[in-house]
């Protein structure tokens, strides 16, 4: 009898695991369950060249509809699981309907992390996550209008430089002391500040909001303070939540995401968790949950082997990067618990330099801004516990890359 692999989820984890399955062996039947009524597509570029209008629909799209069909993949787009039987091993859907499994695969991702204030409702108040967001977002873009971003992460901060360069008077409120506060030396926040002012957008750091009002639609955005914006559009962006309510409902352990060992195996040995959704043993940050397109297509290649009787432990070094205006920032590795911060380059006037993050001697993270030589060298440096000297670091006349080549002779 033919065997059955769901995968709960059309995610950047599932275009990968989906066809991964087949490469890892399985020969039975393979269906991708997802809510979002597209086929598994880039969310990157959703806050950047989506919502200029530089790509399109298509464009974005991780594989075409006729390389999953190659592939004998089924799609169920646009229908959402709402529960998962272990015992009975099935599904079941919220138009009522049921699946067997003999394997699964929860890709299932992040959530916005929506703000309880008055008037966060009204038509206006956007959040990003989806393309169906963004088309929304794009509706109410007018030049010469206002925009306030709240939020100063990573997406807050895409989203004001595209909205800036479509021609909107864009705001930036952030409730902690500085932007970036979660991710990101004072160094490296205030860099990002200097970027945004100089090209005209406001950035407001230690704002509180109290609410958001407008007659039928947003107007005015409000702080604790009693501080006001005039606000045509407003974006939210001020984090996402794993969504492992499937999971725990079903009696899988979860801690601020579905735990998973290094082969992305839940604690069913039968079910396996990758991308967003996972936390997962890192051989360089201890346990850690991710929220990267590397993470979700290494890891998933990992759950594709586990889900065919096969053990290929995830370890890839974690990477992010982020595009504004004119600045490619690439990061390798977390910054948790650094203990020494040094700079390579000009970051007070110029816009190119390496922010490297070190712990009891040992290089554990680097922001590359407009540094690619940097970036590659810094994922090697961390990657391979390679010594650094600080000092050499900071050397522009040092080539980093002749460290590693050392380490390797």
């Amino acid at each position: 009898m033919s065997r059955t692999c769901i995968i709960v989820g059309a995610s950047h984890a599932a275009a990968q695991l989906a066809p991964g399955l087949r490469q890892e062996g399985w020969d039975g039947r393979i269906v991708v369950i997802g809510d979002d009524p597209h086929l598994p597509y880039h969310r990157p570029p959703l806050s950047k060249a989506y919502l200029a209008g530089e790509k399109g629909r298509e464009e974005l799209l991780i594989r075409a509809a006729e390389v999953y069909a190659r592939f004998d993949i089924e799609f169920r787009l646009g229908e959402r699981v709402v529960s998962i039987d272990r015992a009975g091993r099935s599904v079941s859907l919220a138009s009522g309907a049921s699946l067997a499994w003999d394997k699964l695969a929860l890709c299932t991702g992040t959530r916005v992390r929506a703000v309880e204030l008055p008037g966060a409702g009204l038509p206006g108040v956007h959040y990003l996550r989806s393309m169906a967001d963004i088309d929304r977002i794009r509706a109410d873009v007018c030049p010469g209008k206002r925009a306030v971003i709240v939020g100063g992460g990573y997406i807050g901060l895409e989203t004001a430089a595209v909205l800036h360069q479509l021609g909107m008077h864009v705001s930036v409120l952030e409730m902690a002391p500085r932007v970036l506060a979660r991710v990101s030396a004072p160094e490296v926040s205030a860099f990002f500040e200097r970027v945004h002012r100089e090209a005209g957008v406001e950035v407001r750091t230690g704002v509180a909001l109290a609410r958001f009002e407008g007659d039928g639609r947003v107007e005015q955005v409000v702080s604790r303070d009693g501080e006001r914006w005039a606000a045509d559009l407003v974006v939210i962006g001020v984090g996402v939540l794993p969504n492992v309510e499937l999971a725990a409902n079903a009696g899988l352990a979860v801690d601020d995401g579905i735990v998973v060992d290094s082969c992305a195996r839940t604690s069913d040995p039968d079910i396996v968790a990758a991308g967003d959704c996972a936390r997962h043993p890192s051989p360089w940050y201890g346990t850690v949950r991710l929220e990267s397109v590397p993470n979700a297509t290494e890891q998933a290649k990992s759950s594709a082997a586990a889900l065919c009787g096969k053990s290929k432990p995830y370890a890839a070094l974690p990477w992010f990067w982020s595009d504004q205006y004119d600045i490619k920032l690439q990061i390798a590795g977390l910054n948790h618990g650094y203990d020494t911060f040094v700079v390579r380059g000009d970051r007070t006037a110029g816009r190119s330099f390496a922010a490297f993050y070190l712990k009891a001697g040992r290089l554990v993270a680097a922001d590359c801004v407009n540094r690619p030589q940097e970036f590659m060298a810094s994922k090697r440096l961390i990657a391979e516990r390679i010594d650094v000297d600080a000092a050499q670091l900071v050397d522009e006349g040092f080539a980093l890359k002749t460290l590693v080549a050392s380490a390797q002779a």
